[in-house]
């Protein structure tokens, strides 16, 4: 794919602002698993899964809200003790992410983490995959009252880290919305939760296959190949 002209730097881009969940950590079967035990357990059903995590990328109490109204607190309460229960059992690292970050860097990119958790469940995937040193600033759900796909998070972000050329990477169809709407280019990455189709539909600018994609893509200003699921 190929960026839109008014978001198009002159090299590569920076800052470069990440999703978290499903992005630059693997927390895909974390997630699957904790929805699928939630839902279970407090609702006594089972659901599909393009309605179990159709929210997926915004903060946890609006997507309970979604399932049920009536049950949000309990479903929000149930998760999060089942999420932390096996956590650091499920969360992984990505391979070549930490390698693609650490390139940054040394390229001198300014980096950004933008993400719908919370700062202790943040914190707790970086006590495991430890990368969190590796980024300049990070937003989390309760540093903003808006949150994806509003772009005032990401805003924050690029403000925070002194504003410039940046791109929003993620691996949800609301962080392709808040990044485009906060004026940066978009770059969805096909190793989350979401499927192609899925994330093609909020037309991102960029799509990556693999984490080996990003240091070129925002370094050398090369957009990957297309590619196929």
């Amino acid at each position: 794919m190929t960026s839109v002209p008014d978001r198009v730097c002159a090299a590569g881009f920076d800052p470069v602002i990440f999703d978290l969940d499903g992005t630059v950590v693997d927390t895909v079967e974390l997630m699957r698993d904790s929805f699928r035990y939630t839902i279970k357990k407090v609702l006594g059903r089972e659901l599909p899964e393009s309605v179990m995590l159709a929210g997926v990328g915004q903060p946890l109490m609006p997507q309970m809200q979604a399932l049920s109204l009536e049950h949000a607190q309990e479903l929000y309460d149930v998760y999060r003790e089942y999420n932390h229960h096996r956590h650091d059992e499920l969360i992984r690292p990505y391979e070549g992410m930490q390698a693609a970050l650490e390139s940054l860097k040394t390229a001198g990119r300014r980096l950004g983490i933008v993400t719908s958790k919370s700062a202790d469940t943040t914190q707790m995937a970086f006590a495991v995959v430890g990368i969190g040193h590796l980024f300049d600033t990070i937003v989390t759900a309760g540093d903003t009252s808006e949150h994806k796909p509003s772009p005032v998070p990401v805003q924050l972000c690029v403000e925070r880290l002194g504003g410039g050329c940046g791109i929003y990477i993620g691996d949800s169809p609301v962080d392709i919305r808040a990044g485009a709407a906060a004026g940066l280019a978009t770059a969805a990455v096909l190793w989350g939760i979401f499927s192609k189709d899925e994330l093609l539909a909020a037309r991102p600018d960029y799509v990556l296959a693999a984490p080996r994609q990003i240091v070129p893509l925002c370094v050398l200003g090369q957009p990957p190949a297309e590619v196929e699921r």
